[in-house]
């Protein structure tokens, strides 16, 4: 017989048992939408996690004050005044073939009025280049420019959270504000970023980093460096520059503690790909053992077949067919069955994760790669688990199986 002929001589046996061959196929189907209902799920949470880093700006160091220590305790970072404006222009010297910006920052937590309402939210004062830095998008009116630094103007732009608060959605632009009891000119307002840490980029007022240090703050020293790598290949070797020329400029010598702390974003975007395919390799194992269960429930159902057609098999070998044409048959059966399971799960996989993504407000990723990956599975499965019942369907005797009652 020819692959043909035994591929409709599989689907004439399996259409004779429909019930039979539904439920032995089910084990598979599940096993395959599972597969790729959690790989998807699992990517779709990688995703979305850097899709939120890189709202907060492409590769991106931090500099941050070291902490003090009292007693046997550390007070966080921020508790050392250690970082000055001229650490920026250092930086940037040393460092200019690797870095494209460098921006200042300080910020402190005051009460913001318009009208009659008010909230208590962060005040930054920073530089131009932090927006291009954080990928701040303006949605109205301006950012802070290079004029409102030299005249250490009284202006602002709102964060989309403070826009909500205190304007209500309406017009802000040109609005006067309070500030700690001082009067700012809203210029501009950024538009949603959404939550991207502990520190949320909506609910904040950004005025100018001069007017921050000396009219309403009244201090010298910075609390953060914002530096903006040229590229994300270079983030490493960026880092270890920034540290050498801060460790200069604060005369530390080599060895010595630090008075400043770097945060790498590409450390951070490294643990969350790590995370994510511990993540996806956790959960696809879970998933393909449902697979293995449907293999041993397809060789199970062979097994049953092969004792149910044992006079069959005694009739086919007593006229002509050899053990591999046997084999053959059934191992066709197995296949059958594992792969038709596995096309009707990559259809209920695919509605799975659309639902999923839907009613919960997921982002679900199938990658082709998982759907293949569970569909070769699904075809390996057929023919490990179906092997053993064709390979004993092959070894009965002619004689004593048309003997079989």
């Amino acid at each position: 017989m020819s692959i043909l002929e035994n591929f409709l001589t599989a689907l004439d046996s399996l259409r004779a048992n429909k019930m039979r061959t539904l439920l032995t196929m089910l084990g598979v189907i599940i096993g395959v939408a599972a597969v790729i209902t959690m790989i998807g799920i699992a990517q779709g949470a990688r995703q979305a996690t850097l899709e939120q880093v890189q709202r907060l700006g492409a590769n991106v160091l931090t500099v941050r004050p070291g902490q003090a220590r009292r007693g046997g305790a550390f007070l966080g970072f921020g508790s050392v005044q250690s970082l000055k404006l001229e650490d920026g222009d250092a930086v940037m010297k040393a460092c200019s073939d690797l870095i494209a910006r460098v921006s200042p920052e300080v910020w402190t937590t005051q009460q913001v009025k318009y009208l009659n309402r008010n909230m208590r939210t962060s005040i930054s004062g920073v530089t131009p280049e932090l927006q291009p830095i954080r990928n701040l998008v303006v949605e109205e009116g301006r950012f802070i420019n290079e004029q409102d630094m030299e005249a250490m103007a009284r202006v602002a732009v709102i964060g989309h959270t403070v826009w909500q608060e205190l304007f209500q959605g309406g017009a802000c632009v040109g609005k006067t504000i309070r500030i700690g009891g001082q009067s700012y000119e809203v210029i501009g307002r950024i538009a949603y970023k959404g939550d991207t840490g502990f520190r949320s980029f909506d609910d904040r007022v950004y005025i100018p980093l001069p007017t921050a240090m000396r009219r309403l703050m009244g201090q010298r020293h910075l609390d953060a460096l914002n530096i903006q790598a040229r590229r994300s290949d270079q983030m490493a070797e960026a880092q270890s520059c920034v540290e050498e020329a801060l460790m200069r400029a604060h005369k530390i010598p080599p060895g010595g503690d630090p008075d400043f702390r770097v945060f790498n974003q590409g450390d951070f975007v490294e643990t969350v790909e790590t995370t994510a395919r511990t993540f996806t390799f956790l959960l696809a194992g879970v998933a393909l053992v449902s697979l293995i269960v449907g293999g041993i429930g397809i060789m199970n159902i062979m097994l049953v077949s092969v004792t149910e057609r044992t006079r069959e098999i005694g009739l086919r070998k007593a006229i002509g067919a050899t053990k591999f044409n046997i084999l053959l048959q059934f191992l066709i059966e197995s296949v059958v069955v594992s792969v038709s399971g596995g096309l009707i799960g990559i259809v209920l996989g695919y509605w799975a994760a659309s639902y999923i993504s839907t009613q919960a407000n997921w982002k679900v990723i199938v990658p082709m790669e998982g759907v293949l990956l569970a569909f070769g599975f699904a075809a390996f499965i057929g023919i490990f688990f179906g092997l053993y019942p064709a390979w004993r369907a092959a070894q009965l005797q002619p004689i004593e199986a048309l003997r079989y009652e």
